[in-house]
């Protein structure tokens, strides 16, 4: 019986330290994958944010085609050479001076009436681009984006386009070629690779130059031909790279093999503003490595454990004895002791705990207070980084303008052309009202709430909120509707007003951001000493749960990493202190309905 027993945990011994290594090298493999996962992120975001500057470099230039009375002559008179020379010229400068690789000009059959590469054997001159997408987008009177490989010299670049003349009835089309190899240079010497992959997951730029305009997954019969009769590649062969998918490890990141190469860990993130993706492999043989090494480690150390334990069992059993009585003894002393110390410590325990909640009762009120103003402010840059796309488009295209402007009217005062100078300076004048107003706006939001009561004027806060969202409302297309009373006073702090309107209205936008003709209601209504401010939107809704959760910290509808489901939260807390309320329901003909309630006041109610 003896033998068998000490068989039985020699096997044991052995597999805790089996189970160990294994356990390491889990454990360690584990973490290693988060650790690079963490990196690979910075390094995604990186790239990524490069890329999407790289990009919005050349945003203004079709824009400022626009501006020029040389285009315009071109479009008015495309048969007369000297004007379409005069247009090549200004092409082939401007060009020179935005190191793009061609602008050109077509008219709105698609025909390239002038180009900065006139001069070349190979120019666009005269060649019909209508079945370009770039062309059909702008001649819609939208911005055109495109990828492509061109169908003269086979050269890839990114086109931007923009509608001449009326939007609505455009004249012609400006288009400007950008060349993005330049972005490859910072992504050589990575231990891995990095791919930019377009919506029909096609490589257009790679750290490894024999990946582009191959594809990470194999193309359709039926989507191949199509692009290839789109021209958008010049009919490239698009080969597959040979990406297998061997274990994914986290939603967008995966193990993968290319071409039975190497294990390689995959990441990837949608390029803002596009509908393209990054890729970063990264290796992964230094973190095998490690966990092996670990797993050694785990192995060994579970060996030297299971040695000491078999040497400190052996000595316990020798002093067992000799301890017991001892023990007995201690034991009884120890008893006697405690209770005496129990029976002494019962009032002072009473009487420290009780200072001890007081005191505690004061500091979370005090860090409850700090922690709501906090998120407060928190949730203003919040809304201030999701508009910050938008407010820089905004201010780019008056700087664009303001230059164009600028030069133009320098050369109109040297032509003794006052009236067309004083033109442009007015103009300038109205872009720089602009820009203050867009900035004195978001320091006005920004700043710290001041926390003192005193009359503010709903439709002056609306309009603030409004502004703010300005620049969304304008691209979504979304209609506001308006009925609110002519003066309606409450008693608030103006700056957190106008963060539980801006949370509302960004709320509403965010509802409607898929639906056909999307619209926002704002009511005002004065009754009873109150005044209520109802915003309603033609969304989806809310559901029944939703309904039931609205104002649950961190309970939110929309999708990870789009908001932390604390704006109503907030809200809530800051009408409660105005001594309003705050609520919301679904409406029966379809949308979601939020109803902020405030006591109404004068305006020379103060304090």
């Amino acid at each position: 019986m003896s033998h068998w027993r000490r068989i039985w945990r020699i096997a044991v011994v052995l597999l805790i330290i089996t189970a160990a290594g294994a356990a390491g090298f889990h454990i360690s493999q584990t973490l290693a994958y988060q650790q690079q996962l963490a990196r690979s992120q910075v390094q995604l975001r990186v790239f990524g944010q490069t890329i999407a500057s790289e990009l919005a470099r050349y945003d203004y230039v079709p824009h400022v085609l626009t501006l020029d009375s040389k285009i315009n002559q071109l479009l008015d008179n495309p048969d007369q050479a000297a004007v379409v020379q005069a247009a090549n010229l200004y092409l082939s400068a401007l060009n020179e001076r935005t190191a793009t690789r061609a602008i050109y000009i077509l008219d709105k059959t698609g025909k390239v009436l002038a180009t900065s590469n006139w001069q070349r054997p190979d120019s666009y001159l005269g060649e019909d681009l209508s079945y370009r997408p770039y062309f059909r987008a702008a001649i819609q009177g939208q911005t055109g984006r495109f990828y492509g490989v061109g169908t003269t010299r086979s050269e890839p670049g990114y086109y931007l386009s923009a509608p001449l003349g009326n939007r609505r009835s455009p004249s012609g089309v400006a288009v400007v070629k950008v060349g993005l190899e330049p972005l490859e240079a910072n992504w050589q010497g990575l231990d891995g690779g990095v791919l930019l992959v377009d919506e029909n997951g096609v490589v257009i730029l790679a750290s490894q130059p024999r990946w582009r305009l191959q594809t990470v997954f194999p193309l359709a019969p039926a989507k191949r031909a199509a692009l290839d009769r789109s021209l958008q590649y010049n009919r490239a062969p698009l080969p597959s790279m040979g990406i297998e998918q061997q274990k994914a490890i986290a939603d967008d990141a995966e193990l993968v093999r290319i071409r039975k190469g190497s294990l390689l860990l995959s990441q990837n993130m949608p390029l803002a503003g596009t509908a393209w993706r990054l890729y970063l492999l990264s290796s992964t043989q230094a973190l095998q490595m490690g966990a092996l090494k670990t797993a050694t480690l785990a192995s060994g150390g579970s060996a030297l454990l299971a040695l000491l334990g078999v040497v400190w069992n052996a000595r316990r059993r020798i002093n067992a004895e000799r301890q017991k009585a001892r023990i007995a003894l201690e034991a009884a002393n120890a008893e006697l002791e405690r209770k005496v110390i129990e029976r002494t410590a019962d009032l002072s325990a009473a009487n420290l705990q009780l200072q001890a909640e007081v005191t505690e009762r004061i500091r979370t009120e005090a860090t409850l207070r700090r922690a709501q103003d906090e998120l407060l402010q928190a949730g203003k840059l919040a809304v201030i980084g999701q508009m910050s796309t938008g407010i820089a488009h905004e201010l780019n295209q008056p700087l664009a303008a303001l230059r164009t402007l600028s030069g133009n009217t320098v050369r109109f005062l040297a032509r003794g052309d006052l009236a067309t100078a004083q033109s442009n300076l007015q103009t300038i004048i109205q872009l720089v009202e602009r820009m203050g107003k867009i900035s004195g706006a978001l320091k006005s939001f920004a700043r710290k709430s001041s926390n003192r009561m005193v009359p503010v004027e709903l439709n002056a806060a609306l309009e603030n909120a409004l502004f703010l969202l300005e620049t969304r409302i304008h691209s979504a297309g979304v209609v506001i509707e308006r009925d609110m009373p002519a003066q309606a006073w409450v008693k608030a702090e103006a700056t957190r007003l106008e963060q539980v309107l801006v949370n509302l209205l960004a709320n509403a936008l965010d509802a409607v951001a898929t639906v056909t003709n999307p619209h926002i209601r704002v009511v005002g209504q004065l009754e009873q000493g109150e005044v209520s401010v109802s915003i309603c939107d033609n969304g989806p809704g809310l559901t029944a749960e939703a309904e039931a959760r609205l104002f649950e910290p961190f309970f939110t509808t929309k999708p990870v990493g789009e908001g932390l489901g604390l704006g109503l939260t907030l809200s809530i807390g800051i009408l409660d202190e105005f001594g309003g309320r705050l609520s919301g329901y679904h409406q029966p003909q379809g949308g979601a309905c939020f109803t902020m309630v405030l006591p109404q006041t004068t305006k020379e109610m103060l304090g």
